[in-house]
């Protein structure tokens, strides 16, 4: 039926044309080719005159034509669309942030004596454990001092113990005892402040690592606090620390899973929030947040630069649409449109619905009201639909 209604569309205009230029012919029948091999200019002016006329004529009755089957036509008159199903599925948003790499095993050593550096026992690269000696300053003659003084303290706790002895068996004056007592303790009290000191002269590892870098070479004199003497790198306990707006610091938690990636390195890893600060920095209203990071190829350094996507929300039962089917009305509604009364052949209404949203991920958001799963949705064709316009569905399956 649609087949001979469009072949008849296409007949009437021809025959319309058919009879106005035979009409036109009945006014006159002189052709063109006759006028031309006349060679009067008047008569051939004449003659383009009246076929100009007759043209403007033709297209607006072909434009009349064109009204009346528009208005006519049904078919031609509904807009084809594609939809989909809406149903439950788990919804992850992402805080997506970038943070710093860094490490608590990352030191400077400075020296606690001043003095000549006159050792080095260690090369950049090294690993080295916790508590080996890496260096040695010259300690001015306190070795020498802590020699005699030992010396002394073992005088001082002889006579101590004589003293003692005697005091026991009530021979000799308390006083003598007493004197005794007070200068063994003054010497021992003595050679322990000195063994301080000295200890102080020789640099050893705080933490197992590696000397990334020798900063003062052998031979340099060196002040306490002042003097940098190498650097110490442990690339095992790495972890990133970042500022989050204080917004999300109740969706932010201790183990919320992240997904890190190094644009650098070309690498991506999965990681959890192992510490959240309970602190709010007035100042730029962020809290402090760690990631840890597994670091067993090495490959991570301190100082590097990762983008984060924090999983602050998780719905195992959200509806989700796309966020280019959503348009907005002049109250600042947010609207889609739904089918309704769908028929064998895939024709159907159009119902608008009026849906409230929430979080959006990519190209898609999640409706928290107005809508229900099952719902068709009408997804191209969205914007160019009326409410309660009649509609075809031409989905693939379809």
């Amino acid at each position: 039926m649609h087949l001979t209604y469009f072949k008849m569309n296409k007949i009437i205009p021809l025959i319309l044309v058919m009879l106005v230029l035979s009409s036109c012919g009945k006014k006159d029948e002189t052709t063109v080719e006759s006028v031309i091999e006349s060679k009067d200019l008047k008569s051939i002016r004449l003659k383009k005159s009246e076929m100009v006329v007759q043209q403007s004529e033709i297209k607006e009755q072909i434009k009349r034509l064109d009204i009346a089957i528009s208005e006519l036509d049904d078919i031609r008159k509904v807009p084809l669309i594609t939809t989909f199903v809406v149903k439950e599925e788990v919804f992850n948003h992402y805080l997506e942030i970038q943070g710093n790499v860094t490490t608590k095993d990352l030191l400077v050593i400075y020296p606690e004596f001043s003095g000549i550096l006159t050792h080095v026992y260690i090369k950049e690269g090294q690993w080295v454990n916790k508590g080996q000696v890496l260096g040695k300053i010259d300690d001015g003659g306190l070795s020498q001092q802590l020699a005699q003084l030992n010396i002394q303290v073992d005088l001082a706790k002889t006579t101590f113990e004589r003293q003692q002895r005697l005091w026991d068996q009530k021979i000799g004056s308390e006083m003598q005892y007493l004197q005794a007592k007070s200068n063994y303790e003054a010497q021992t009290l003595a050679i322990g402040q000195l063994e301080q000191q000295v200890s102080k002269t020789i640099i050893t590892a705080p933490f197992s690592g590696t000397i990334d870098d020798v900063l003062t070479e052998q031979g340099s004199v060196v002040l306490p606090g002042q003097t940098p003497l190498m650097r110490i790198v442990n690339l095992d306990n790495m972890y990133i620390v970042t500022n989050v707006p204080e917004k999300y610091v109740s969706n932010i938690t201790i183990n919320k899973r992240v997904e890190v990636e190094f644009p650098v390195l070309n690498k991506k890893i999965d990681s959890k929030v192992r510490q959240v600060s309970s602190f709010i920095n007035p100042s730029n209203r962020t809290f402090k947040v760690e990631v840890a990071i597994p670091n067993k190829e090495k490959s991570i350094k301190p100082n590097l630069t990762a983008k984060l996507r924090i999983n602050d929300y998780t719905n195992p039962k959200a509806l989700l649409i796309p966020q280019s089917i959503i348009s907005e009305n002049a109250d600042g509604e947010q609207y889609i449109y739904v089918i309704k009364n769908k028929t064998s052949n895939n024709e159907a209404s159009a119902e608008k619905v009026i849906i409230e949203t929430s979080l959006t991920q990519g190209d898609v958001i999640e409706v928290i009201t107005g809508l229900e799963p099952g719902m068709e949705i009408i997804q191209e064709g969205a914007r160019s639909v009326n409410d309660g316009q009649k509609v075809k569905i031409i989905n693939p399956e379809s």
